[in-house]
């Protein structure tokens, strides 16, 4: 067995979703399986460098976990040979910056996403890695979810027939952190930090929209901030300067209508944090985290309006489970492994920064469309 070590500069893993989801659900996950197969007796072995401001909490961290290297100097690192890929969690505003150092660095990218905070600014990311001849990655995890797989079965078995519309809900309080603290940073409040829902959550729907129906072709939004003060981690009030709902509908090629309700304002009626019901002219299905359901027109029930009398059919129960049929791994932890692949082996990969850079231009045009009132045209975007 022949093992080949790839090393990986990680910033921002001492936030939540860098430390959990790709720092130990992903890459010391591979490494706890014994490195990444690659087929042919050889093995990738990932081995991490963790990078980030707070010396205390990379400390913390590589002690805990048993990493060997670590440091607050991004220059540093970046000017390290021996350091192969660059991966971003950062906060959204300090990111943009960091890539283009990394590709003037010469590192193959993986980042988590809104790449950058406009749409000029993602396209000249994916310029420059191309000009560079780097490898790129962005992070769309949702697509790897076991409801969102089972889901994409569906649609390529033909399930559906024709597909007419998309409906998604998102969504669930989060705490303004006075009486109880938040599940989520305050930065994600404050739009001038790079905070806000659209620019959260509109990159995932478009990449989830355009792998499972097709390309988002047109797009009308409405924001609003329903929460206007919260508290952040000292304790401290500050105004909620960015959107923490957003209503959007969305025209996808093809003609089916996706809509989609994001929000940190809500509370959970719902069997999960995400849903997606599909409908077609076939059947219907309603996709989660994890679980997916679907009734074929054969199985669909009549009903019959009448507000006078009571339901008595069980709505729910007319439905039936999608098995799994097969193991899901974790999704960041499958989508990392397919980059990893990318970069050494030189599989296809799709997920790369112009992808990323349709993630950006949808939330930019979502919130252009809410300012504007009107209806916005999403064009291809090419480099």
């Amino acid at each position: 067995m022949t093992r080949k070590t790839v090393r990986i500069a990680m910033n921002g893993v001492t936030g939540r979703m860098g430390y959990r989801q790709h720092l130990v659900r992903s890459i010391l996950a591979i490494r706890e399986q014994g490195g990444l197969d690659l087929g042919n007796g050889d093995v990738l072995w990932p081995e991490p460098v963790l990078v980030g401001r707070r010396e205390h909490a990379l400390r913390e961290i590589a002690g805990r976990h048993g990493i060997e290297e670590w440091s607050t100097d991004l220059a540093a690192v970046l000017a390290d040979e021996s350091v192969d890929i660059y991966f971003d969690a950062q906060v959204t505003s300090a990111r943009e910056d960091a890539l283009k150092r990394a590709i003037a660095a010469g590192k193959h990218l993986y980042t988590e996403k809104p790449t950058a905070t406009g749409v000029e600014g993602a396209l000249e990311l994916a310029r420059l890695a191309r000009a560079a001849g780097v490898r790129h990655g962005v992070v769309q995890d949702k697509i790897f979810l076991p409801g969102l797989r089972k889901l994409k079965r569906l649609v390529d078995g033909g399930f559906f027939g024709e597909i007419l519309s998309v409906r998604g809900e998102f969504g669930y309080w989060v705490f303004e952190g006075d009486w109880q603290e938040a599940q989520r940073p305050s930065w994600n409040y404050r739009a001038e930090d790079g905070g806000g829902i659209v620019v959260d959550m509109f990159p995932h729907w478009e990449y989830v929209l355009h792998e499972l129906f097709g390309r988002v072709t047109t797009v009308s939004a409405h924001v609003a901030t329903h929460v206007p003060r919260r508290w952040d981690e000292h304790g401290k009030p500050y105004p909620a300067t960015a959107d923490d709902s957003a209503y959007g509908v969305f025209q996808l090629e093809g003609g089916a209508v996706a809509q989609i309700n994001s929000s940190w304002a809500v509370r959970v009626h719902r069997d999960e944090l995400v849903e997606f019901q599909v409908d077609g002219t076939h059947g219907s299905a309603v996709a989660g985290l994890r679980n997916c359901r679907v009734q074929h027109r054969s199985a669909t029930p009549k009903p019959v309006w009448n507000p006078d009398l009571p339901a008595t059919e069980s709505f729910r129960e007319q439905w039936q489970e999608v098995p799994d049929n097969a193991v899901f791994d974790n999704g960041f932890k499958a989508q990392w492994e397919l980059f990893l692949r990318h970069v050494v082996l030189d599989e296809p990969y799709t997920w790369d920064l112009l992808a990323g850079a349709r993630g950006v231009q949808l939330a930019e045009l979502g919130l252009k469309s809410s300012a504007e009132g009107r209806r916005y045209d999403v064009p291809e975007l090419s480099l």
